[in-house]
Parts: C-alpha cells; sequence; structure tokens
C-alpha cells in the first residue's frame, strides 16, 4: 500500500518559490545572479506599523486569538471595505488567515465537493490550480492571451462555465501579468455571471493599490452589487504594505461562507500571529501616506523594464496596469540556439539558458499556464533591474537561428 496520498499525483510545486530557491543556491555558490523571480516588494515595512507591532508585544498580545481575528483587526477590515470598495461587511462577515494563500485555500476546502469546476483565466497564479486540485475539484482553463492584453473577455468567461461550476476565480490587478479590468472590462464579466446564478465568484485583490497612470481599480461586488451574496472579495496587507512575511490576509463574504472557513481553520492552524494582527491593524486604520510613493517607485520601474525588454531582440512585453510583474513573449526566439548549444524549444528552455548564461532568473510562463512567455517581478532596484534588462537584451542577441 502506498504510504503517500494519491492526491500528490495532481500537485505541482510552485514554480516561483522553485526559481527563487534556485537563485538562492546559486548566489551561495558565487554566481552573480539577478533574482527576478519573488512576488515581494523590496521595501522595508514602514515604521508605524513595525511600532505597532513592538508595543503589541509589550503590553502581552502573545496569546491565542480567535480562529477569524482580533475584534479590532476584523473591525478595520469592515471599515477598508466600505472606505476603498463601496462594500458592507460588517466585521463578523470577515475573517483573517495566515496570508491570502490560507484564505483561499480555506475557501475552496468549505465549499468544493469531488465533480466541482473552477473556472480560472490564463496566465494564473501558479498556486490556483494546485489548491484546486488539493481540494478535490477540478480547475477550468481560459486562455487570455497577449492579443487581449491577457484579460479574459466575456464571451469565453461564458464558454466555459457549465452546470459543474462552482466558482470563478479572478484577479486583477493579475499575478503574473499585471492586466488589469477597467470597470467596463469588469462588468461585461459580472453581466455573464448575473447569467448563472449558481456560480460563485472569489476576488483576490492583492495588488489593489498597485495600479499605474490613471487606472481606478474596482472590485466585482462592488460593480455588480446582485452579486454580493455569491462573492468572496480577498485582500491582505502583504504587498501594499510591504508585509509579506508578516502572513496575514483577509476576506469579506456571506457570514455561512465565513462560518464554514471559521471551522476549516480552526482545525487547521487557528487564529493568525497575534503580533501580526496588531501590526495589520494599524496598517489598514493608520496612515496611507506611503501606498503613493511606492506606488509611484514601481511605475517607473514598470517602464524601465517595459522599455528595455521592447529592445530586445525577439521579445514583446506589452505594458500592464498593474501589479509589479511584466508578462513578455519569447515566442520568437523559440527554435533558435544558445551558445550552449541548446536548442530553445519551450519558454522553459529560455529562462533555463538565461539563468546559465547571463545569471538572470525568471519563471517560465507555462508555469502560469500560457507561454511562451516569462514572468519578471521588477520589485527590486532600478539599477538591478537595468542590470538584468541588459543581460537578457545580450542573451537574446547571443541566439542563432
Amino acid at each position: 500500500m502506498a504510504f503517500l496520498a494519491d492526491i500528490l499525483d495532481r500537485v505541482k510545486p510552485s514554480a516561483t518559490i522553485a526559481v527563487s530557491q534556485k537563485a538562492r543556491e546559486l548566489k551561495a555558490k558565487g554566481r552573480d545572479v539577478i533574482g527576478l523571480g519573488a512576488g515581494e516588494p523590496d521595501f522595508d515595512t514602514p515604521d508605524n506599523i513595525k511600532a505597532a507591532a513592538i508595543d503589541a508585544i509589550r503590553r502581552g498580545e502573545t496569546k491565542y486569538t480567535p480562529v477569524s481575528g482580533i475584534p479590532e483587526l476584523r473591525e478595520a477590515i469592515s471599515k477598508k471595505f466600505k472606505r476603498e470598495n463601496n462594500l458592507d461587511y460588517s466585521a463578523a462577515q470577515t475573517i483573517v488567515g495566515t496570508g491570502g494563500k490560507q484564505v483561499l485555500f480555506n475557501a475552496f476546502m468549505a465549499t468544493m465537493n469531488p465533480g466541482d469546476e473552477v473556472v480560472i483565466p490564463a496566465p494564473y497564479w501558479v498556486s490556483y490550480p494546485e489548491m484546486v486540485a488539493i481540494c478535490g475539484g477540478t480547475p477550468v482553463f481560459i486562455e487570455a492571451g497577449i492579443e487581449s492584453d491577457f484579460k479574459l473577455t466575456p464571451e469565453a468567461l461564458e464558454r466555459a462555465i457549465t452546470p459543474r461550476t462552482k466558482w470563478f476565480l479572478f484577479n486583477s490587478p493579475s499575478n503574473p501579468s499585471g492586466a488589469a479590468y477597467t470597470r467596463a472590462e469588469l462588468k461585461g464579466l459580472t453581466d455573464v455571471l448575473m447569467r448563472h446564478p449558481h456560480v460563485w465568484v472569489m476576488t483576490d485583490d492583492m495588488y489593489e493599490h498597485l495600479v499605474y497612470g490613471d487606472f481606478t481599480f474596482t472590485t466585482p461586488a462592488e460593480v455588480e452589487p446582485a452579486l454580493y451574496e455569491r462573492t468572496l472579495t480577498i485582500n491582505g496587507v502583504s504587498k501594499a504594505y510591504a508585509m509579506t512575511g508578516w502572513r496575514i490576509g483577509y476576506a469579506g463574504g456571506p457570514l455561512r461562507l465565513i462560518k464554514a472557513m471559521d471551522m476549516i481553520q480552526g482545525q487547521q492552524t487557528s487564529g493568525a500571529c497575534s503580533i501580526a494582527q496588531w501590526a495589520a491593524v494599524e496598517a489598514l486604520n493608520g496612515t496611507q501616506d506611503f501606498i503613493p510613493k511606492n506606488r509611484q517607485i514601481f511605475e517607473g520601474r514598470r517602464d524601465l523594464v517595459v522599455s528595455m525588454l521592447n529592445q530586445a531582440t525577439g521579445i514583446k512585453c506589452p505594458t500592464p496596469e498593474g501589479a509589479f510583474y511584466v508578462y513578455p513573449s519569447c515566442e520568437g526566439l523559440i527554435g533558435k540556439v544558445a551558445k550552449s548549444g541548446k536548442r530553445l524549444e519551450t519558454d522553459a528552455d529560455f529562462v533555463t539558458e538565461l539563468l546559465e548564461q547571463e545569471g538572470v532568473a525568471v519563471v517560465q510562463g507555462s508555469a502560469f499556464g500560457l507561454g511562451p512567455n516569462f514572468r519578471i517581478s521588477y520589485a527590486t532596484s532600478e539599477t538591478l533591474l537595468e542590470d538584468a534588462c541588459s543581460r537578457i537584451q545580450r542573451f537574446c542577441a547571443s541566439l542563432d537561428a
């Protein structure tokens, strides 16, 4: 009898974590490597948030918390949803998890039955389909390619929905593409969902505050209030507040779903770290002045990377509206030969040879369900980004037909 669970045959390890680990290993061996695989800001957590955590420790806020989160944080989340998204979630309709990942996972665990389908636009964050698989569901992918700026069309969504569809999983701005949906584009999708009342909406708004130019962020239940009773709105403090390591995600949704997620979490981890929760209270209630400043820095980095990549032979890089990723196509380089003698048959070949030859670590698009592309995180200094893009240009120019 096999010792390990059969479900492991359906689940792949995280490609983004693997790339970051590979870059660390090469650096430890003395290689000059620029890692552009990690999805986290390079900024430090703001001082007022760190001070709130220190104060919490000194007050003795070091005990177990309620499973769904401390009352002060759930109230802050409720106010945040009203203030920024015009969504009326009471504190009881919110839940706090150990990062956005746990919130997503618990929602699937609380709702999925064998045969249930989850519609996921591709490219997608690498963990989405694996979570669905672990929870016994079936991911259904819809390609949203470069020709549509990596955005799903209403017609494609309509075709993907079946009587077995349980969830539509939506992420804007997107990891990995950075694509963000305008209110009008989102209304096109919510109109489709209104015609299918058995489909619930899980929206991952983690990059809400990282949108550029005059773009205005909106979320599905805000655009179509009639979807409120079947929408789980997920967010967190990791990206906008540079708090990735604090591991705090949260959601607002219908009370019966929140209670079910609370039950799952109660048998899994119980409450998130008490100190991190108090830091998150300050993040949501305190000054937001640093957010537009960081956003401006990210926008400058985006423009630098897009410009330099579009000067590289065989690379096509759209300008994304948000997040801190670009998702360029390397289709123009497939079939060419690297200095090692390796013919590039896939985007995985491209990123492997780029790392070996030039020491730049990026993630292959096939890991996100759509290629031949690769993802770059520009959450690092302009100096490193300029160096990395110059190396990519040099690599592309070195390939033989």
